[in-house]
């Protein structure tokens, strides 16, 4: 989920439904008040934070969300009109993990949240694929805020495959990692756990997509 903190209607209302479009399950807010009511109900992956604002300023947002523990390592990049180097300064100082002079591109947009979000799972340990939470250190799968029971296989293949996320993986590199034995043909196994696999996962198992005659991957922009 990313939170887009931002007073203009008509920005706010434009990145939601490019986020959306995207296959990113994403959320505006006009006020801070808002925000924070959200925050405490589902905390985001990621927030996109405007530094002009009603009520409180971003800059005062984001020292909030740094000084609990709870969203100190929450990735937040910096939405501002202001284009100026003591303002871009300021907010990476206050703790932002970027920041985007508006006006911008989505395109822009779209390729700095994708690459922190990548950067953040690869700093935590943790993957997040839309709806998809994956803890390898708790063993813990979520979708949205449903915790989901899987098999030891079925977890090992859906961490090798968040792992390689963009990238397809074949049967034969499947079998050699997970089950660690050589691949002789049969390819039930595998394609038996991936079933499973999606039917448990719900909504998310759709991320999982499968490349005819080769293997499975879930793609960059899932």
């Amino acid at each position: 989920m990313i939170y887009l903190l931002e007073d203009d209607e008509s920005i706010r209302d434009f990145v939601i439904y490019t986020l959306n479009a995207q296959g990113m399950e994403a959320q505006g807010f006009a006020l801070p008040s808002a925000f924070w009511a959200a925050a405490a109900e589902r905390q985001p992956d990621l927030v996109l934070l405007d530094i002009m604002l009603p009520e409180e300023d971003g800059i005062s947002v984001l020292k909030k969300l740094r000084a609990s523990a709870r969203t100190r390592r929450m990735p937040v990049i910096m939405l501002t009109a202001k284009g100026t180097e003591y303002d871009k300064v300021l907010g990476l100082d206050a703790g932002a993990d970027d920041y985007v002079a508006k006006p911008f591109g989505m395109m822009e947009l779209l390729s700095r949240i994708r690459a922190l979000l990548r950067r953040t799972e690869t700093d935590s340990g943790v993957y997040r694929c839309g709806i998809l939470t994956v803890d390898p250190g708790r063993h813990v799968v979520k979708v949205e805020d449903r915790e989901v029971t899987l098999t030891q296989k079925e977890f090992e293949v859906l961490c090798l495959l968040l792992k390689n996320r963009g990238q397809v993986l074949s049967r034969e590199r499947l079998i050699a990692d997970v089950w660690d034995y050589a691949f002789t043909g049969e390819s039930r196994t595998v394609d038996v756990h991936v079933r499973t696999l999606r039917q448990k996962l719900g909504a998310a198992g759709s991320y999982i997509e499968t490349v005819r005659g080769y293997g499975y991957k879930i793609a960059l922009e899932s």
